[in-house]
């Protein structure tokens, strides 16, 4: 699958993995662990971005904990039609980009974030768009977090493999993320594995 046919696949999404699939399952163990660590290293008022945010479920968990400045990116159009309707106020208040990372990240200045996450996203990154990372980092001015799958699942992740796909449908990249943003600069300060994803919390030095 070449990046396009990848973008393609999200961008056309339905039914499991879509926008509306994931607004029904709503917060999760994640949603929380993100909340927990962005309440501890981050204000209030800190400009926050979802890189694959969907339909914003933990978008809405960050507001509901009081945190307003809330932005977000995502492939899939339809992703802002279910928000509008599973999570209005987040809607209403939020700022949000249709399109892929890789086209939209490099439009922000240096530090245009305090705190900029991924769950389950930076993972389906094709292998030619890595330069993205480089750009994620530059755009952030304090923390990055990773919520990727390492293969925690055990239907995920087998030994020896960089790449497994899913359903036979999606690719699946498996990457050091300590090593992949260590090397841009980053340090790591929290490694949280969960069953299903391991979350990396990466600060600027």
């Amino acid at each position: 699958m070449d990046p396009t046919d990848n973008h393609r696949v999200w961008a056309e999404r339905s039914e499991e993995f879509s926008p509306a699939y994931y607004a029904q399952i709503g917060t999760n163990e994640v949603s929380e662990t993100l909340a927990t660590v962005v309440e501890y290293y981050a204000r209030k008022d800190a400009a926050i971005l979802e890189v694959g945010c969907s339909s914003g479920r933990h978008l809405a968990h960050l507001r509901d904990n009081e945190f307003k400045n809330l932005n977000g990116i995502d492939i899939n159009d339809e992703s802002f039609d279910v928000m509008a309707d599973q999570y209005p106020q987040l809607a209403a208040t939020g700022t949000f980009h249709t399109g892929a990372i890789e086209d939209i990240i490099p439009e922000f200045p240096d530090d245009a974030f305090d705190v900029i996450y991924s769950v389950e996203t930076l993972q389906h990154i094709h292998p030619k768009n890595t330069w993205v990372f480089e750009e994620l980092a530059r755009v952030t001015s304090d923390l990055l977090i990773t919520a990727e799958n390492e293969g925690n699942s055990p239907q995920r992740g087998r030994t020896g493999k960089e790449v497994s796909y899913v359903h036979d449908d999606f690719p699946l990249y498996y990457r050091n993320w300590k090593r992949v943003f260590s090397d841009l600069g980053l340090i790591q300060v929290v490694c949280e594995p969960s069953n299903r994803d391991t979350v990396r919390v990466f600060r600027v030095l």
